[in-house]
């Protein structure tokens, strides 16, 4: 199992943001933010600056995914 964030990136489109725009909005650093486009873990403090800054819910900008027994290789 990974984390996804592409609920993120629609809600930013949606929403018509930039990764920079959300950066500031959120008040967090460049690299959780390049974490967050590679699909890496991030604090969870990370995540609620997010979720404030974009009045939504965990739900909304990130998922579990399953990952086939192939691309675990």
């Amino acid at each position: 199992m990974a984390i996804s964030y592409k609920k993120l990136w629609k809600l930013l489109i949606d929403k018509d943001m930039k990764k920079k725009d959300l950066q500031i909005a959120a008040g967090i650093s460049s690299a959780s933010i390049a974490k967050l486009g590679k699909n890496e873990n991030v604090n969870t403090d990370i995540l609620i600056k997010i979720c404030t800054a974009l009045d939504c819910d965990i739900a909304d900008i990130m998922e579990i995914v399953v990952i086939a027994e192939q691309e675990k290789k």
